[in-house]
């Protein structure tokens, strides 16, 4: 098996009540990648600016990341600025500058076209048919968005919806693309509209999938402090992929626990500022997480 995973390597600034974290390594990409590193070796796709550290590079390299797909273009990285409410689900962005992201027009090496997994994490949905045009044969195209594009390019969305099969999206983007304020009949609507699996982020709730013969919920891993939330759902997709990767079934059980590890490691990201979390865990951390989840939640 093998992972694509297209998506962004950022600079994040981020307020939260209790402190701020000024231009912190961040990004769709980076949470997704070393989320997935846990279980297999993804193949990243993104473009940094002369301005990111080359150190961190390294790092993602020493967790079997495969940069091939990275370029570095003259110019300066794509920053967010984001202020978090004492209420970790409300969040308000102050800032994007997409810098070197603005023209990006992602190509795979040679190497990454045969992949039978591919995530196409927070893209521009006009993006999406150049670069599935350019895979072989993906078993599973999965994706996820933001609100900017739900409101800025709804029809685009809706075309990009028919071509995937996995969906990720949080419960508000749920109900936006939905246009239905009840989670479950909003889910159910996605479906519709062409994914296999549509998988709902709920933060601190945890997640539900909706397929076409099931509906699964699965509660968030218990953590009595949210340092910082950013990247977890990203962490999740990736996370979720990469076991389904590992494994090489796509069945409703594998499905179920893709879920709960998604679960496990977004709970390792909210604990600290950024990816340092996720740097500092070991697989051994992840298979405890998951274990203490399945007797946590096992009657």
């Amino acid at each position: 098996m093998s992972l694509v995973i297209v998506g962004s390597l950022a600079f994040d600034t981020i307020e939260t009540p209790w402190d701020r974290r000024e231009k912190i390594i961040g990004g769709s990409g980076t949470y997704a990648a070393l989320a997935a590193s846990f279980f297999t070796r993804p193949m990243l796709v993104s473009v940094v600016g002369r301005d990111f550290p080359r150190k961190f590079l390294d790092k993602l390299r020493e967790r079997r990341i495969d940069l091939a797909g990275v370029r570095v273009k003259r110019g300066k990285t794509l920053h967010w600025h984001g202020r978090y409410a004492h209420d970790p689900n409300v969040r308000t962005t102050l800032k994007t500058e997409l810098n070197v992201l603005q023209d990006f027009k992602p190509v795979l090496p040679e190497s990454y076209r045969r992949a039978e997994i591919v995530f196409l994490s927070n893209l521009d949905p006009e993006n999406h048919d150049f670069i599935l045009r350019q895979l072989s044969r993906p078993k599973i195209v999965a994706m996820d968005t933001i609100r900017y594009w739900i409101e800025n390019k709804p029809l685009a969305l809706i075309q990009a919806l028919q071509k995937v099969d996995i969906l990720f999206v949080n419960d508000e983007e749920c109900r936006l693309i939905a246009r239905e304020l009840n989670l479950i009949r909003a889910g159910k609507n996605l479906l519709e509209k062409g994914p296999r699996v549509v998988v709902v982020k709920k933060g601190e709730h945890g997640a539900m999938l909706f397929g076409k013969n099931f509906v699964f919920g699965v509660v968030a891993n218990p953590c009595e402090q949210v340092v910082d939330p950013t990247g977890a759902g990203d962490a999740f997709a990736g996370a979720f992929l990469g076991y389904l990767d590992s494994i090489g079934r796509f069945h409703q059980r594998e499905l179920r626990r893709a879920a709960v590890y998604g679960n496990v490691v977004a709970s390792l990201v909210i604990e600290d500022f950024g990816v340092d979390s996720l740097l500092r865990a070991s697989e051994l951390e992840v298979i405890r997480r998951y274990n203490d989840f399945r007797r946590m939640s096992k009657f």
